[in-house]
């Protein structure tokens, strides 16, 4: 049975409600703009390796700011990083008003990545901080589940009134629901929660090569490496696939996507508390991470099920809806995907946080867990876009999960060897 009582009984606590507020703007922000993203591709004809760059613009600046960012979020006040990171998503949605081509997308995805940075290192960074002895896996569980929950709301929602009123509408309710998050976090959060390191104790540098020399830590900061290389392709071109290849609607793609969001945002606290109770951690990421693979490996299914499937029409919502067999199939793959989310992203970042406890650099950890991610997240897109231009979209994804596979089998094989050396061997008795 899914606790998602549990999750909203944290919402008792206004501190909790505030960062909740802060994970649905974000993530509702982030949702709508993927979406947006393929309407912009179809409206300007881009190239698969244009279109990389959507993903590219946007991870690069994170990677360039994420360990400066989380090193002075551990030292300085982390609420006043939150309220900066909510006006840079109001500037990126008055930008992206203003577009009149893929340069211009490609500009604002970078302010938007920055603005990005702040709300998720800082969100996570300080739930990780403030929640409670024992249930720190059920708040970060939560707390995702509630991004997971606006995600979902992104999707539907703002697949809408892409659908049926264009961009300028959509942005401005963006900016309404960030607004109110904001007011949350100024009126309920706590000053300065978090940065208790002392900086006098150690260098950035210092701090980040003793978390490196921690073996689970150094497992999970090489697996996102790759991993994040297939991820990424799937988050930026399926719904561009779904698209420019078979002419889904917006409102149509937010149903797609919605089908992963929604067994995220149903399971996702569940397994967050179940990680508490279970332990072992790295297997759930390794069982996500398998599975997240087989559900990428079936998106090309779309283009068999297209045209084998007699397609459903409906009028609804100001004009007729057409689903086919594409639908259907990208509909149950990215599901899949959801799922294994579920699986992986309550229990990693209950890792990140576990290692970092000891030197007092949880926000350092989370942008150890934020740059690797980054690293693929620049190459992958312009990489898989190359494959998609060159070869073919289906090619392309399988590439993606040739991806993840690998970076599941690497997991598996360092994680493994953390946890014996991690073991403390028995001496026999006198």
């Amino acid at each position: 049975m899914v606790d998602v009582g549990g999750s909203i009984g944290l919402l008792r606590d206004r501190e909790f409600a505030a960062l909740a507020g802060t994970a649905f703007a974000r993530s509702q922000a982030y949702s709508t703009i993927i979406i947006a993203l393929a309407l912009y591709a179809d409206l300007f004809g881009t190239t698969g390796t244009v279109e990389g760059l959507f993903g590219t613009g946007f991870a690069l600046v994170q990677l360039l700011v994420v360990l400066p960012l989380g090193r002075r979020i551990d030292l300085g006040d982390s609420k006043r990083y939150l309220l900066v990171g909510f006006l840079l998503n109001l500037v990126v949605f008055a930008g992206f008003v203003f577009v009149e081509n893929a340069i211009h997308i490609v500009l604002i995805r970078m302010v938007q990545g920055l603005g990005a940075s702040l709300l998720w290192i800082t969100g996570s960074t300080i739930v990780g901080e403030i929640s409670p002895d024992g249930e720190r896996g059920q708040w970060l569980g939560a707390y995702n589940q509630f991004g997971s929950i606006s995600s979902l709301a992104g999707d539907l929602v703002g697949g809408y009134l892409l659908f049926a009123y264009g961009f300028t509408l959509t942005y401005a309710v963006l900016a309404g629901v960030t607004l109110v998050a904001f007011a949350l976090v100024l009126l309920y959060l706590r000053d300065n929660p978090g940065g208790r390191k002392d900086p006098d104790d150690a260098g950035g540098v210092e701090t980040f090569r003793k978390l490196l020399g921690r073996r689970m830590l150094r497992a999970l900061v090489v697996f996102r490496f790759t991993f994040s290389v297939g991820k990424m392709a799937v988050i930026i071109f399926l719904p561009i696939y779904a698209r420019t290849s078979f002419g889904i609607s917006a409102f149509a793609i937010g149903w797609i996507m919605a089908g992963g969001k929604l067994t995220k945002a149903i399971t996702q606290g569940y397994v967050g508390d179940l990680t508490d109770r279970l332990g072992r951690h790295h297997y759930f990421v390794a069982v996500g991470a398998g599975l997240y693979g087989v559900g990428t490996a079936l998106i090309p299914l779309a283009a068999y099920f297209e045209g084998t499937v007699t397609p459903i029409e409906f009028t609804a919502f100001g004009g007729t809806q057409a689903l086919g067999g594409a639908f259907f199939a990208l509909f149950g793959a990215f599901s899949v995907l959801g799922l294994a989310d579920s699986l992986r992203l309550p229990a990693s970042m209950a890792l990140f946080v576990e290692e970092a406890e000891a030197y007092d650099a949880v926000a350092s950890s989370f942008s150890l867990r934020s740059i690797s991610w980054k690293v693929g997240q620049v190459t992958g897109p312009v990489l898989i876009g190359a494959i998609k231009e060159l070869v073919s979209p289906e090619a392309a994804f399988l590439a993606a999960a040739g991806f993840l596979g690998f970076a599941t089998v690497v997991f598996v094989g360092m994680s493994v060897r953390a946890r014996r050396a991690q073991t403390p061997v028995a001496t026999p008795g006198d």
